[in-house]
């Protein structure tokens, strides 16, 4: 396990609590009191930590190195052997920092698209940081609209610190990509169900967000730019990344609160990589009650329920 800054009194008492199991093991005495101790104490601490996160520090856990990516969650939900992942645009090329594919849930067939992140350096490369090119919205819109045609739920899961910004990209016509998905979806007559699972910035999310219900887990973030270019932009620097954290009204409470979204997924104390089995329940069953309520919904009234949502959102004077 890695800890992030705020995170080492957490460190201090697993290394402690560790020691305890070692020594009482080569020592052959009773430790377990001073143990259950440590394991009190680790728990209090881990209360107190997470109960107080600041926006930034929500940022850093949804970007901690042992958080589930997509690939991750969908293993961990859907029923086995039932994911299928399909690939191209059938147009340009195939975009491994977008996945797609047919999978079934419980039994309910869906389709699953995300935007998936590397833990190797070279995985990282491969799959752009979760950063993905206009084939990859291209490839999302493709399996969107085989998903409407057989009347299949589409399910999204959004981890991206935005779209990929590469000149390769906009010469392939990046905002136009974007921009057909959030057309399309706003009239797909199929329901859709948007989760927003670790980072959630700009068009890059936006571009597979438009659902009937969006959510967010509870160490996630969701905004138009990524505190750190924000800072950039205003002070021309880095260093005021937490500002811009909190001026972003980034956090899941936030989205909550401004009606961006329709409910927050609870994760295990400390995150999803604390436990990473009762996070993909958790989400697991959002989506089969989802599914199940959007059921007797016809096309039309899918396509209506949704672009309502979105209209509401906006505030304009005559």
């Amino acid at each position: 396990m890695e800890y992030l800054e705020f995170e080492k009194p957490i460190e201090e008492l697993m290394e402690q609590y560790q020691t305890c199991s070692v020594v009482g093991e080569d020592a052959g005495v009773d430790v377990k009191l001073a143990c259950s101790q440590i394991e009190d104490k680790i728990i209090e601490k881990k209360k107190e930590i997470y109960g107080n996160l600041t926006p930034w520090q929500r940022v850093q856990l949804s970007r901690h190195p042992n958080r589930p990516y997509t690939l991750d969650f969908i293993n961990g939900i859907v029923d086995k052997d039932s994911f299928l992942e399909l690939h191209g645009d059938r147009n340009f090329a195939d975009d491994p920092a977008m996945i797609g594919g047919l999978a079934t849930i419980d039994g309910h067939r869906v389709m699953l698209i995300g935007t998936q992140k590397g833990r190797t350096t070279k995985e990282r490369q491969h799959r752009r940081f979760g950063m993905s090119n206009p084939e990859g919205y291209r490839k999302a819109l493709r399996l969107m609209k085989l998903a409407e045609k057989f009347k299949i739920p589409v399910v999204t899961l959004i981890d991206t610190p935005g779209a990929y910004p590469g000149l390769e990209a906009e010469e392939r016509g990046q905002g136009e990509a974007i921009a057909r998905n959030i057309f399309e979806m706003t009239m797909l007559k199929t329901p859709i169900l948007c989760y927003i699972i670790g980072e959630g910035a700009s068009g890059g999310a936006l571009g597979i967000g438009v659902g009937n219900k969006v959510y967010m887990l509870e160490n996630t973030w969701y905004t138009v730019i990524a505190p750190e270019s924000c800072s950039s932009i205003l002070w021309r620097n880095w260093n005021h990344k937490e500002d811009a954290a909190n001026a972003l009204k980034l956090t899941p409470k936030d989205a909550l609160e401004h009606k961006f979204i329709d409910g927050i997924i609870e994760e295990p104390l400390g995150g999803a990589h604390y436990e990473p089995k009762v996070a993909y329940d958790h989400l697991k069953q959002s989506i089969i009650q989802n599914i199940k309520g959007f059921s007797k919904f016809s096309g039309k009234e899918l396509e209506q329920q949704r672009q309502e949502k979105f209209i509401s959102m906006g505030q304009f004077k005559g």
